[in-house]
């Protein structure tokens, strides 16, 4: 859907960020990306969606280089929306309704289709009642899904979060991810940046670990298993990735292959096997 080739990049008077990176993002696949601070996933995110141009390499959308002229990013940014790791960097109109309006006017839409796209987005990020709420005035969770809901009614093809879990209470997180979920659901797909091993292992399809020497992507399952890659990356093994192990080496290998993703799905496997 959007990807980087052969990308490098670097800021003013600073050493390469990236270089030399290849990197995709594809249609209708939960990606995370992973990496300690410092490694590049902001930089990474922001060439994506066009806040950043390459230095050398080229950022491609459907196959199709990116050009970085007004038509070209407009392009970009209908697909691809961004959003940030704090709300308050991103909001800043009077009101929420607002605020989620400002993307699709700029697109030049009528205000009929502007109005449709802000309820749609208020509505699939459940603040429907917050449209008139001034931004100032809403809890951190509330300016969060405020945030999603400028992106969302962009209608975006390819969601991007940087760290869209950090700051929320547990409550928070379990809404934010239904209503993640609801969106691709709809056909959005959606990337996800987070230091959180657990929930990466519980929410994608795939993983990508950003590591001093480039970047390794696959399956969830498959390459949050891998100790040497993570350590490369700077993480620590997920919890379920670890019970999954404990089990293959006990009881005669009762439970080979599984791999629970939540606390849930260990407890439900605990009580099938008579073990709760």
């Amino acid at each position: 859907m959007v990807a980087l080739r052969d990308v490098s990049f670097g800021y003013e008077d600073g050493p390469r960020v990236l270089d030399g990176l290849g990197f995709e993002v594809h249609e209708g696949r939960a990606l995370a990306l992973l990496g300690r601070n410092g490694s590049g996933k902001t930089t990474l995110m922001r060439l994506l969606t066009g806040g950043l141009r390459p230095r050398s390499g080229r950022v491609e959308l459907e196959g199709r280089p990116v050009s970085y002229d007004r038509a070209g990013l407009t392009r970009l940014r209908s697909a691809v929306q961004l959003v940030v790791q704090d709300p308050d960097d991103q909001l800043f109109a009077a009101s929420v309704a607002q605020d989620v309006s400002f993307g699709p006017l700029n697109l030049g839409l009528p205000e009929e289709e502007v109005r449709a796209r802000v309820d749609e987005a208020l509505a699939a990020l459940d603040i429907t009642g917050l449209g008139e709420r001034p931004t100032h005035l809403l809890s951190y969770g509330q300016r969060k899904r405020a945030a999603v809901a400028g992106a969302v009614a962009m209608r975006p093809r390819v969601l991007v979060l940087d760290e869209p879990t950090a700051g929320l209470d547990p409550d928070g997180q379990e809404r934010l991810l239904a209503t993640l979920e609801a969106l691709r659901r709809g056909g959005t797909t959606v990337m996800m940046a987070t230091h959180d091993v657990d929930l990466a292992l519980r929410w994608a399809d795939d993983v990508a670990l950003l590591t001093p020497t480039g970047v390794r992507a696959g399956p969830a399952g498959e390459l949050l298993a891998r100790a040497e890659a993570l350590r490369e990356a700077g993480l620590r093994m997920p919890w379920g990735v670890a019970v999954g192990a404990v089990l293959r080496g006990r009881d005669g290998g009762a439970g080979a292959g599984f791999v629970p993703r939540t606390a849930e799905e260990l407890a439900r496997w605990a009580a099938e096997e008579g073990r709760a």
